[in-house]
């Protein structure tokens, strides 16, 4: 057979077999696509936040959420085949995001947002399961929940799901724009906003009646956010919020901490300006709800020690060891994000997150991109080098320096809070 023969026959061959390689590659072209939107759409969903623990793998589960009625621990959902999620069907994964029931009939616990994912479409959701199922798989057991009697029946979860639970999906309202729609759809679906900003009532289901208003999560208090303007987030201009939600700081108005810095850092710091500017827009319109809780009226005050503040302890433990970041007039010095004036922390009489961030520490991470050379913010923990009594009394100084409130810690106070 001459050559040009045998060219024409591969050729031929080539031709036939064509239409099924270019479907080949529409098809893993296809399937790489879904799973780029499933990991913006895991990460716009916070899902890492709640499946990772400080030292352990990325979705590997093990976070422990305390309750009213005992602990419970988030599960294993990477792709492992014995403790993971990995022989969970698109049904299993579809019936545990849009009505709290996974493999096998098992009923979740509302620590589990499923109230507010189950507004997402199926397709969504199955593109969130092939992202996850793109990940290596990691071996490890789930922590059993400490739940007590009754709470730990998880059949009772049939009745509280028909109370609370509508499995319906987003419907946008044709009398608003665009872009409210998609952020009513961001805070009210995958974000969850209210799942930590909305007061629950006895049976541990959002109160409605207080949507977005505010309440205590995990020992640290979630702010109101809705749109009053002295207790919530109405007089923040659009900028200022855009920064707190993309970076976890605007000056003058928030600075992120506990579960908050948790969502900027695996969650809202990673969504486009777009879907950011859309959220902002959508709360800027929910209803004002009034709160205990008020950002301090403007006060002005010189950078250096004071001289009338009754809290000499605390005054001395500042000038010690905070002043250097944070200046007497809560301006900060090197980073915007040691400023302290206008802050709702230092005007809360209780003093929820000023203790805990105290007795925590944080990181606040400052790029959006995600990779491993952002920067962050860093303040470190307390608890080890001070004693309760001093903890206390530099929060009393803080609050009333700062704040327009007189503070009431007390050194049991800190031990109290170390035990939530």
């Amino acid at each position: 057979m001459s050559t040009a023969r045998r060219f024409s026959l591969v050729t031929g061959l080539l031709g036939c077999f064509a239409p099924f390689m270019l479907a080949a590659q529409e098809t893993q072209t296809d399937q790489q696509a879904q799973i780029e939107r499933g990991e913006y759409l895991a990460k716009a969903a916070d899902c890492l936040a709640c499946h990772v623990t400080e030292d352990g793998e990325p979705y590997a589960g093990g976070v422990e959420f305390k309750l009213p009625f005992g602990s419970l621990y988030s599960p294993n959902i990477t792709p492992d085949e014995e403790t993971g999620i990995g022989t969970w069907s698109d049904e299993d994964f579809v019936n545990a995001m849009q009505k709290g029931v996974g493999k096998g009939g098992k009923h979740y616990y509302p620590a589990f947002p499923y109230t507010s994912y189950t507004l997402m479409s199926r397709e969504e959701i199955l593109a969130i399961k092939a992202y996850l199922f793109s990940l290596e798989p990691v071996h490890q057991p789930n922590r059993e929940n400490d739940i007590s009697f009754p709470f730990n029946q998880r059949w009772g979860m049939t009745f509280w799901n028909w109370l609370f639970l509508d499995d319906e999906r987003f419907q946008p309202n044709p009398e608003r724009s665009e872009e409210w729609n998609r952020g009513a759809y961001l805070v009210q679906g995958p974000g969850h906003c209210g799942e930590c900003h909305t007061p629950r009532n006895l049976f541990q289901a959002k109160d409605a009646s207080k949507e977005l208003a505010g309440t205590t999560i995990q020992g640290w208090r979630a702010w109101n956010i809705t749109s009053d303007e002295e207790s919530g987030i109405g007089a923040w201009p659009d900028e200022a919020l855009a920064s707190y939600l993309s970076k976890g700081h605007a000056k003058g108005y928030g600075l992120a901490g506990g579960p908050m810095a948790e969502a900027v850092n695996h969650s809202l710091r990673y969504l486009t300006d777009e879907d950011i500017q859309a959220i902002v827009t959508y709360l800027k319109d929910v209803p004002p709800q009034d709160s205990d809780v008020t950002r301090p009226p403007e006060k002005t005050l010189a950078d250096e020690v004071p001289t009338d503040n009754p809290h000499p302890l605390g005054l001395k433990v500042f000038a010690d060891a905070c002043v250097s970041c944070h200046r007497w007039d809560g301006d900060g010095r090197q980073t915007p994000h040691a400023a302290l004036s206008g802050l709702r922390t230092v005007n809360d009489p209780e003093g929820l997150n000023l203790v805990r961030i105290l007795i925590e520490g944080g990181k606040l991470h400052t790029g959006n991109t995600g990779n491993t050379g952002d920067s962050a913010a860093s303040m470190p923990s307390f608890i080890e080098g001070y004693s309760n009594e001093e903890i206390a009394s530099v929060s009393n100084f803080v609050l009333s320096h700062f704040g327009h409130v007189e503070g009431q810690l007390e050194a049991e106070t800190i031990d109290e809070r170390l035990g939530e």
